[in-house]
This record gives structure tokens, sequence and C-alpha cells, in this order.
């Protein structure tokens, strides 16, 4: 039983350690939001010179390029549908940038927890070793109780990353958000301007 836990330990550590991998590409700031597309929504000042801006977002895949071409290949809209189309576009790539984020949180949960089932599975072969030989030998019981405690650290050590990284992802995730709302808000004020 208590393979079975450090086994699932492991899996979870190697689970976690992917997914931070993962959003750490995936969230990089010039991924998501492109300096050369900045620069083009700097740029753009009015309805006829939002061709280079499509180029730019055409040449940058990004959650930023992806709502830029929402709103301007909607300018013929009226300005609150043409925003209505964008919120919506936003949700999904907020989520898209949110997505692994849960698989942290879970990892921090059931990290410590399957340290502590290690820990209790361990405590019961110790006492049932105990109970059966007596306290007789003391240095196998303090091996034993050794071997308790690991897993709880193992579990901790996984939970801790975990966390961290789950953490600082959640605030990138909405700093970019801001970020993108700023210039999607900026550039809808010049398009609409008149």
């Amino acid at each position: 039983m208590e393979t079975i836990v450090y086994v699932l330990l492991f899996i979870t550590s190697v689970i976690g350690l992917a997914f931070i991998v993962e959003r750490g590409l995936a969230l990089r700031w010039k991924k998501v939001v492109p300096p050369e597309i900045e620069t083009a929504v700097r740029n753009c000042e009015s309805r006829a010179a939002t061709s280079p801006l499509q180029r730019a977002c055409e040449r940058n895949p990004s959650s930023l390029g992806r709502l830029l071409l929402v709103l301007t290949q909607q300018l013929e809209w009226p300005r609150e549908e043409n925003e209505a189309a964008l919120q919506t576009r936003a949700r999904h790539e907020i989520v898209k940038l949110e997505r692994g984020l849960v698989v942290l949180e879970i990892i921090v949960g059931i990290a410590p927890l399957l340290g502590l089932v290690g820990t209790i599975v361990g405590m019961m072969d110790t006492f049932e070793d105990v109970g059966l030989s007596g306290l007789n030998d003391a240095a196998k019981l303090a091996h034993g109780i050794s071997m308790i405690l690991k897993a709880t650290l193992i579990g901790l050590l996984i939970a801790i990353p975990a966390l961290v990284a789950w953490s600082y992802y959640s605030k990138k995730v909405e700093m970019l958000a801001v970020e993108m709302e700023t210039l999607c808000d900026e550039l809808l004020h010049r398009l609409y301007r008149n």
C-alpha cells in the first residue's frame, strides 16, 4: 500500500512539473502580447490604417492578435455590438490562458493529502510490526517513524512549488488580461471616435 502512495506522489509531481513548464512557456508576455502588435495598435489612428495592424496580428498568432482581428473585422458594426463580440472573444482567450491552472490548484490540494495517507499507512505498518515483535528494537521503530515522515515531506515538497506556480500564473493571467483590455479599449476609442 505504501508503494502505491509513493507511485501516486511521483505521478502527481510529474504532472505538476509538466503543467508548470507548459504554462510558463504559454504565458510568456511576448507570446500573449507581442511587441509588434502593441506597436501596430499604438500606430493605428483611424479605420483606414487598420491594414498594418491586421497584418501584424496575422503574423503573430496570439491572444491579443485574435482579439484585435475580431475588433478590426467588424468595424462596420455599431460600437456596442463590436464591444460585445470582443468581450465574448476575450472571455474565450482568458479561459485559454487559464488552462492548466486548475490542475496546479488540484495538485496543491492532493499532494499533502497523499503524503498524509502515506504517513498513516506507514504508521499502521510500523505499529503492526511493534505489536508483533514488541518494543525490543528501538532502532527499528525510529527507522519506521523516519520512513513515515518522508511521505508527508514529499507531499509538501510537491505542493509548495505547485502553489507558488499557481499563484504566480494566476496573477500573470490577470495582468495580461488587463493589458489586452487596455490596448483593445484604446483602439476602440480611436476607431469609433467620430
